[in-house]
C-alpha cells in the first residue's frame, strides 16, 4: 500500500512487458501464434480468449477479495461477474431454443451480484456454474454450422449471437481490470 493513500500500489507479474498481465510465453491466450482460419474460428477464438481473460483476472484471489464490491452504490465484484456471466451464458441458451426459457441460476434480477458473498462455497459454485453453462452454450452453438442461420423465438443469427457474446465478455473484462486493480493493484492487458 502507498503510505499516501489506501490504494494498493500498481503491479504486474509480467517481466518482459511490465504493462502486461502475463508474459507472452506464459499467457494461455497465446496458443501457437497462428491466427484462426475462417469466420467461425475467429469468432470462437475471440470468445475463448475473453472467457480466459475473465478467469485470469480472478486468479490468486481468496473469497473475500473476489466478493469485494467496487464503489457504492454498485454491487459489482469479480465474484459477481463470474456469477453474472454464468447467468448470461444460460440466457444465451434461451436465445437459441424455442421452448420455455431455462430458469435463472440465482433468482431474481441482480441476484447474481447480490449473492456474491465472501464464502468459498459460493466461489466454488460460481466457477462450476460458469464452466457448465459455457460448455452447454458451446455444445448448442456447435449444432449450427451456418453462422447466418436464424434461431430461437427472436430469430437471431448465430453470427449475431456470437458477436453479442464477445461484446458482453469484453465489456465485463474491462470491469474486471478495474476491480482487480482495486483489490491488489495488479494491472495489465
Amino acid at each position: 500500500m502507498d503510505s499516501m493513500s489506501d490504494e494498493p500500489a500498481r503491479w504486474t507479474q509480467a517481466t518482459v512487458y511490465p504493462d502486461m498481465w502475463a508474459d507472452p510465453d506464459d499467457d494461455p491466450r497465446n496458443r501457437d501464434g497462428a491466427s484462426p482460419d475462417g469466420e467461425r474460428a475467429t469468432l470462437r477464438d475471440f470468445l475463448v480468449d475473453y472467457r480466459i481473460t475473465l478467469k485470469m483476472k480472478c486468479e490468486g484471489l481468496d473469497a473475500e477479495q473476489l466478493a469485494r464490491r467496487s464503489v457504492p452504490p454498485s454491487t459489482m465484484s469479480l465474484l459477481g461477474l463470474l456469477r453474472h456471466l454464468a447467468e448470461v451464458e444460460r440466457d444465451w441458451q434461451n436465445w437459441v431454443t424455442e421452448g420455455d426459457p431455462l430458469p435463472k441460476l440465482y433468482g431474481e434480477r441482480d441476484a447474481d451480484f447480490h449473492g456474491a458473498v465472501a464464502e468459498q462455497a459460493v466461489v466454488d459454485a460460481a466457477y462450476a456454474d460458469l464452466e457448465r453453462e459455457q460448455a452447454t452454450t458451446d455444445a448448442l452453438l456447435a449444432g449450427f454450422p451456418d453462422l447466418g442461420e436464424r434461431v430461437g423465438k427472436d430469430d437471431i443469427a448465430i453470427r449475431e449471437l456470437l458477436v453479442h457474446m464477445i461484446d458482453e465478455y469484453a465489456r465485463h473484462c474491462g470491469h474486471a481490470d478495474l476491480l482487480r486493480e482495486c483489490v491488489d493493484g495488479r494491472v495489465g492487458q
